[in-house]
């Protein structure tokens, strides 16, 4: 047998492509150019998206792994570039998805002296990721990426951090690159337990089932629609993560979010038993731990997850299941359907939700209740949807309707500029699909940039900037708490249009309502992309709305920005 030697940077890209990494983006940086040098020999095999800021990479990144449920990979140089990076990964660690950055580092007789851009990346990452680690040996990275790539996988998926000593990736090692992907079977759910779940749903009045994450199979999704629908069980989904579920179901009833609806937050609080399926109990599910009684809810609570650390974190479930959610919902259904709490229960929550549809005119030059009427219509059932984070966000994510081939990609972390880059990480994936970004003018600066990496890649989304001129959620939390003492979110915008039209898209500034749908239709007709700047007047979304807009719109109960 041939004693074949490598760098550890060619190890190292060697044995990602060999656990299935196709995609990566990132930022060049001279601590890891054995690992650029080894991507140099792999397009076709692992591409890498060259980025124009750390946190736009790992915003790609993080939405990759959301949108495929596969370790979305980011690379990043040292210091500057890994905390540039750490908005992505808070981001991947709250949206519950599977990313690996991998971070240069000094090289290893220079530790702990404070060398140039020297961090310790597992007291900077420590609480941020699953897994933060270095690398010490580069005999060891064949080891150390196959745990890597399960840890962002099994469990409760999420983000892990690699740091990659210059020196690990220039020495030479006769170890051998990875033959293939481990595979790790979701963990099944007793017969017992499903049958105890069954049996308190059967017995329930008022049941509700609660879904999130993003690691559903097309079998599972199916098995759970099944299930709630010959049950007659209203569904509700965790923060931004409506797409898993078909909204055309009659038993899809809305989302639990900032800003609550009324009829979720009934629906959730009036329960009797509620079913959360691969649900993470953050503050926006619970309407700020609220609807349910800490520790103890007063309704029986049946929680599954793969992640024995989620079961009773903050709730003491009347019944804790370690299950995937595929595996979960596949038995769940095997057993034919339940009986959910009478039809009127389910029936008048998705009265409720399809009545929020039906909105009053908006004081604004676009009016978006409009727009996005509009985009019902027009776009196809495969499209990709994204979106940052402000007030704007109600649009994407309230009064669109996602079928089964629709994806929303948004982040449950809140982040400012994640919309832009996760188009762009959409569209280097599904380069024929029609993929339309929702972004504030506050939001488009954060990540506007990488219109040039969009540009470069091909790879060029159709972006609705949302232009009033101010801070908008920040704005109407100061309206409502401080009246008439507006400080630092009024802002000074460039011209969009001309800006993108300058990064070799479609630009143009729509005035009225009447003239999106043409705009539109220009936008999408671009091959290079578009960017429409949407005249949206700042009484559109602040406390200044009709008493009656902001409770259709779910603001009148949104206490977060």
């Amino acid at each position: 047998m041939t004693d074949m030697r490598r760098t550890g940077g060619q190890l190292l890209v060697e044995c990602l492509v060999a656990l299935g990494a196709r995609h990566s983006f990132g930022v060049p940086g001279e601590s890891y150019l054995a690992v650029l040098d080894a991507l140099h020999d792999t397009k076709g095999r692992l591409d890498f998206t060259l980025c124009r800021q750390e946190g736009g990479a790992a915003f790609m990144a993080a939405a990759y792994g959301k949108l495929t449920g596969s370790p979305g990979i980011a690379w990043v140089t040292r210091g500057p570039g890994a905390t540039n990076a750490s908005i992505g990964v808070h981001t991947a660690m709250q949206d519950s998805v599977p990313m690996i950055l991998f971070v240069g580092q000094v090289g290893t007789a220079m530790r702990g002296r404070e060398a140039f851009q020297e961090l310790d990346y597992r007291a900077v990452f420590g609480t941020m990721a699953k897994w933060a680690l270095e690398i010490d040996d580069a005999g060891r990275i064949p080891e150390i990426l196959a745990r890597a790539w399960k840890t962002a996988l099994t469990g409760r998926p999420g983000p892990v951090v690699v740091a990659l000593p210059e020196d690990m990736l220039t020495s030479t090692t006769t170890a051998a690159p990875l033959a293939g992907p481990g595979h790790y079977p979701e963990p099944c759910p007793p017969p017992e337990a499903v049958a105890q779940a069954r049996a308190m749903l059967q017995g329930a009045a008022r049941p509700v089932i609660l879904y999130g994450g993003c690691n559903w199979s097309e079998a599972g999704r199916a098995a759970l629609q099944s299930f709630a629908e010959g049950s007659d069980i209203p569904v509700v989904s965790v923060f931004r993560y409506q797409d898993r579920f078909d909204n055309h179901s009659p038993v899809f009833c809305g989302e639990a979010g900032v800003g609550m609806v009324p009829h979720v937050r009934a629906l959730l609080a009036d329960a009797d038993v509620i079913l959360a399926v691969n649900a993470r109990f953050g503050e926006n599910s619970t309407d700020g731990y609220t609807v349910l009684d800490v520790p103890q809810p007063a309704q029986q609570l049946i929680h599954v997850h793969g992640s024995d650390h989620e079961l009773g974190k903050v709730y003491q479930p009347a019944l804790g299941i370690q299950a995937g959610p595929n595996a979960f919902a596949a038995a769940l259904a095997g057993a034919g359907p339940g009986s959910g709490g009478g039809g009127a229960w389910r029936a008048g929550a998705r009265t409720a939700w399809e009545a929020a549809f039906d909105l009053d005119p908006l004081p604004s030059p676009v009016d978006m209740g409009r727009v996005t009427a509009h985009l019902r219509e027009v776009l196809p059932e495969d499209a990709i949807v994204t979106n940052g984070a402000g007030n704007f966000a109600i649009w994407s994510g309230r009064f669109l309707k996602y079928g089964p081939r629709m994806r929303l990609l948004g982040p449950q972390s809140g982040a400012m500029g994640y919309g832009i880059p996760a188009a762009i990480a959409a569209r280097v994936v599904n380069p024929d699909r029609r993929v339309v970004c929702f972004a504030g003018d506050g939001d488009f600066q954060m990540t506007c940039q990488e219109l040039a990496t969009a540009a470069q890649a091909g790879a060029q989304p159709v972006i609705l900037v949302l232009d009033n001129g101010t801070y908008g959620t920040i704005r109407a939390h100061q309206e409502r708490n401080y009246p008439g003492r507006v400080s630092g979110t009024d802002m000074v915008n460039p011209d969009f249009a001309a800006l993108a039209r300058a990064y070799g898209f479609h630009g143009e500034r729509v005035e009225t309502t009447e003239d999106f749908p043409a705009a539109f239709a220009r936008a999408c007709a671009s091959p290079t992309g578009a960017v429409l700047s949407l005249a949206i007047s700042p009484e559109a979304l602040t406390p200044r709305m009709t008493l009656s807009q902001m409770r259709a719109a779910g603001l009148a109960s949104q206490a977060r920005g």
